[in-house]
């Protein structure tokens, strides 16, 4: 078969992470090819519900997030029980700055269809379904994909989207892909119900005796839906608990005598699994293909879809020629410490949820019955960290402040102090002749220089990289950007093109080693501040 060449990069599996990433490639100018093995997308089930404000913000850049996250429901109340009784509650508290609450819930499926009539809408975007990838073979120039019944396709560059059944493709790239698969299940049923007041609840149960020894989880999602999770055996049988009236049974001992009706059901067993490498020459892998975690926190499609930014931008960098090639290992150093963050957080939430020695056991019925009287063990019961952006503090690309050290990881539901490596704040600015109306749009349009009263830094080009320079009081009219950052007089914010902070500086003459530093190119090369293009 003859081999075709019309895409720069080629998108390997067309999920939710895929669209994400090919999305992203567009709106840099990127062409793309996205390629899926299936027929035509499978609209079933609730999959990954919960999509976190930080994912709604990066689905916004490419005009989908606004739409996702107003479908979706956000519940305000989480409730935890252990077995008759209710351990403590809390409310998911919102400064009200942001354009999106802290997270939604929605379905996969209806997720996937708005990023498609976005996708359909991008003429940069060429979708081939039916196009089973059967091998990888890369050269100095190139990517060469064949596909099973189509000629080879070949592409500067490729991104495996392939999802949690990514086995060939990692085979095909020599991917190890190490960690372990746990023994239980989960039983998942979306049921449509009339169950009032918990619409805006989410309720995670410890031991109930309605499934004793084991775990419950219920969220609310639109139209009436619930997703109730419970963790059963490894040997559980779905459709002789359905034949012999005992799912009805477990159903009703959750909602009572109410009229439902089963949207959706599924098992699954979850895994804890991150590839060995998340770049290989010239593909990058991304999303459930590089990395599965347990859901409790909803850490997988969220980090799948920090993945494609990070991929995006430094694929479209080095193919515009703004970087080296050098900046692609830099996916790999970032994206591998992120995946490996969230085994950790969510091999802890395992350890409290299924113990595996007595240790763990004992520790457990300590935490779980003090809970209920004693305030400060509260925050030792772990039913999951919702899913947060990982902060690229010891990144290659990152220049530290001793003015700003990073204080390590902060408790449930907060953000860390403004500085080098961590996203900025999504806040309201104005700037002049511009529609953008929050900081991370103006972010993400390339690699953006904010300075502070004090500073006396002059534009000039002397990149074809997008750098711009901006003054925080001229686009910070109500001051929620300088409280945000805790902005001081004196300081030049150096920021990414994925609108983490690169660098806080109080000498210009450092400015051009911290750009070229988060570009991945030669500190000594000269790069001054500019307007670029």
């Amino acid at each position: 078969m003859t081999t075709t060449t019309d895409r720069r990069v080629a998108v390997i599996g067309n999920g939710p992470v895929g669209q994400t990433t090919a999305l992203l490639l567009a709106r840099w100018g990127v062409p793309v090819l996205l390629l899926d093995g299936r027929a035509e997308r499978d609209l079933v089930g609730s999959k990954a519900i919960c999509q976190q404000r930080d994912v709604l913000d990066v689905w916004e850049a490419v005009g989908a997030g606004r739409r996702i996250a107003a479908e979706g429901v956000t519940w305000t109340t989480a409730r935890t029980f252990h077995r008759d009784r209710e351990l403590f509650a809390y409310s998911m508290a919102d400064p009200g700055r942001s354009a999106f609450p802290p997270f939604v819930n929605v379905s996969q499926a209806r997720t996937e269809e708005i990023l498609d009539e976005r996708i359909a809408a991008e003429p940069l975007i060429d979708v081939r379904w039916g196009h089973r990838v059967t091998g990888i073979a890369q050269d100095g120039d190139g990517v060469t994909l064949a596909v099973e019944g189509h000629a080879d396709l070949r592409a500067d560059y490729a991104v495996a989207c392939a999802g949690a059944r990514g086995e060939d493709i990692r085979r095909m790239l020599g991917v190890g892909f190490g960690g372990h698969s746990f023994d239980d299940r989960f039983l998942i049923c979306d049921i449509r119900a009339d169950l009032p007041g918990w619409a805006q609840e989410r309720r995670f149960y410890f031991d109930p005796e309605w499934n004793p020894g084991r775990q419950v989880l219920i969220h609310p999602c639109p139209g009436s839906t619930f997703r109730i999770d419970w963790q059963v055996p490894g040997d559980y049988d779905l459709a002789a608990e359905e034949a012999s009236g005992a799912l009805d049974e477990r159903i009703r001992a959750i909602i009572g005598d109410q009229p439902y009706e089963i949207v959706w059901k599924s098992v699954y067993r979850f895994h804890s699994r991150v590839a060995d490498r998340m770049r290989v020459g010239r593909v990058l892998l991304a999303g459930d293909c590089a990395h599965l975690v347990s859901p409790f926190g909803a850490r997988g499609l969220n980090s799948g879809v920090g993945d494609a930014e990070n991929a995006a931008w430094k694929l479209a960098f080095v193919l515009h020629g703004w970087a080296g090639k050098e900046l692609l290992e830099s996916y790999h150093d970032e994206r591998h410490a992120a995946a490996l963050e969230n085994i950790a957080v969510t091999t802890a939430t395992m350890d409290f949820l299924v113990p595996q020695t007595a240790e763990q056991h004992r520790r457990r019925c300590e935490v779980l019955e003090a809970a209920a009287t004693d305030p400060a063990m509260r925050a030792q019961v772990d039913s999951g960290r919702l899913a947060e952006p990982f902060w690229y503090v010891e990144s290659p690309l990152t220049t530290p402040a001793e003015s700003r050290p990073f204080a390590g990881r902060p408790p449930r539901g907060e953000v860390p102090p403004a500085g080098p490596g961590i996203l900025v704040a999504t806040v309201p600015v104005s700037v002049t002749g511009s529609a953008c109306g929050r900081f991370r749009e103006l972010a993400r349009d390339g690699v953006l220089l904010l300075t502070t009263d004090g500073v006396d830094l002059e534009p000039s080009v002397d990149t074809a990289a997008p750098v711009r320079l901006l003054r925080l009081s001229e686009i910070d009219v109500t001051g929620v950007l300088a409280e945000a950052l805790a902005a001081r007089p004196g300081e030049i914010w150096v920021i990414r093109p994925d609108a983490h902070v690169a660098a806080v500086l109080t000498d210009p003459a450092q400015v051009p080693a911290a750009v070229n530093r988060a570009l991945a190119r030669p500190v000594a090369e000269r790069i001054l501040p500019g307007t670029g293009t």
